[in-house]
């Protein structure tokens, strides 16, 4: 009988040794250096799988970057961020954490675009994540050729090209840098100069100027109030619901959409007319990833990616995870969440749902969206479902949930967003547990250090 014990428990031995060589072997490709791959590197690391980050610049952090120069860079490349010079976060400190490494406590609840940058400077040190990146090499191509994925990347110093095959795909070139530019009657007459908020940096060439906003989403409010500091007039042009009680200074004017431009200025809507000197598109971005072929199975749309269970696996071909496809939610606090799901689902620590069940998770939630009239694009808006959806993603890969808290915040922070758009960052919030947290009036001299 012990013979027998004995003979069970080799074999038992040889299939964990077996296993474990296995997920040691698979290798997996992770594109892009921003947080979605800072977050996936640290977890694939943790648990010992072979993985590689290709990255297209010379740095990590993506758009947390700030960059003065606009256009492309000296590789030819274009230039991803979309950072601006008097950016601060518009989420406060507890959501924008990756977990177990807290921004520093000196900071001030919605930290600098550079204090922020540092802070990811510091993850990657912290552990040990450089010397798994592959700095300058751009994503030409990613196709499905039988079992595995065949990456091609050019190295810009010596513009060699790679290809090298995979099991996995993770997928985190982020989603803000492919500007979505409106195509409005009579541009081509305007005299003035248009851009788009990608390619915004500061205020300062707008000084005493006429300048158009165009869009009221996160970067159209701040950008808007930005050119208000120093604009003659900052006409403001969107179609938000949002009842903002914010009060705007005297040279800040509201108007609906634009019907057409004529050389000088622009006509609304609403039959008014404005002379305007600048315009400045804040109307948002496309999903962008040029380098997925068809044999991803995919369908990318500017406004959508699909089909994707659990807002990230392809469907078609669930070895490949979209990092960050997630709209209204604590974004770095989601991307970390779904770094621990990924490096799961490579570890073998759980097994997807046959792909018919995946369809049809995620057929439900298109065919509820198009019976409102909702366009595609909300299949990736969590809003209210974010929490479940921490929830969810946990219970499934046997990570650890994110938080209650944190959803918690977030409405509060929107509350007070809506309340004022001068002051809601002078709040401070501090977690107390899981699901409590206390807010309070930041220290004016904390406020005070960010403009010396």
């Amino acid at each position: 009988m012990l013979r027998k014990y004995c003979v069970i428990l080799v074999v038992l031995l040889q299939i964990c040794l077996s296993y474990s060589f296995y997920v040691k072997t698979k290798r997996v490709c992770v594109i892009g250096a921003g947080i979605a791959g800072l977050a996936s590197a640290r977890y694939l690391k943790e648990n010992g799988i072979n993985f590689t980050v290709l990255e297209a610049t010379q740095y990590i952090g993506g758009t947390w970057r700030y960059d003065p120069r606009t256009g492309t860079d000296e590789y030819g490349q274009p230039l991803h961020t979309s950072m601006y010079k008097h950016l601060r976060t518009n989420l406060p400190k507890p959501t924008m954490e990756l977990k177990d490494f807290p921004l520093p406590e000196h900071l001030p609840s919605f930290p600098s675009w550079r204090d922020y940058y540092l802070y990811l400077q510091a993850f990657a040190k912290h552990f040990d994540i450089l010397k798994y990146i592959k700095f300058l090499h751009n994503v030409i191509q990613v196709r499905r050729v039988g079992d595995v994925w065949k990456v091609k990347h050019e190295y810009l110093l010596t513009n060699e090209t790679f290809e090298e095959d995979y099991d996995y795909v993770i997928v985190g070139n982020g989603h803000f840098s492919k500007p979505n530019m409106p195509n409005i009657p009579g541009e081509e007459l305007f005299k003035g100069k248009i851009i788009h908020s990608h390619d915004y940096r500061e205020p300062e060439p707008y000084r005493n100027r006429r300048v158009l906003v165009v869009g009221a989403g996160p970067s159209g409010m701040d950008i808007g109030l930005d050119v208000a500091d120093v604009a003659r007039r900052l006409v403001h042009s969107h179609h938000s619901r949002i009842n903002f009680t914010t009060p705007f200074p005297p040279q800040y004017i509201k108007k609906p959409d634009i019907q057409e431009f004529n050389e000088t200025g622009v006509i609304f809507k609403d039959g008014s007319y404005e002379e305007i000197d600048d315009v400045i598109y804040c109307t948002g971005f496309h999903y962008y990833v040029p380098f997925v072929d068809e044999s991803s199975g995919l369908t990318v749309q500017p406004k959508s990616v699909v089909p994707l269970y659990r807002y990230m696996v392809n469907i078609n071909q669930p070895t490949m995870i979209m990092m960050g496809l997630v709209v209204r939610a604590c974004l770095v606090v989601a991307l970390d969440a779904q770094a621990r799901y990924a490096t799961a689902l490579i570890a073998g620590n759980f097994t997807l749902p046959p792909r018919d069940d995946m369809m049809l998770e995620w057929q439900r939630r298109m065919d509820s969206i198009r019976s409102k009239g909702l366009p595609d694009s909300y299949i990736h808006i969590l809003a209210e479902k974010e929490d479940q959806y921490y929830a969810e993603i946990s219970e499934e890969s046997g990570t650890e949930r994110v938080p209650p808290v944190m959803f918690k915040i977030r409405a509060l922070d929107t509350e007070a967003k809506l309340e004022n758009l001068y002051t809601y960052r002078n709040y401070e919030y501090t977690v107390i547990d899981d699901h409590t947290f206390t807010r309070k009036l930041e220290d004016p001299a904390v406020r005070r250090s960010l403009n010396p």
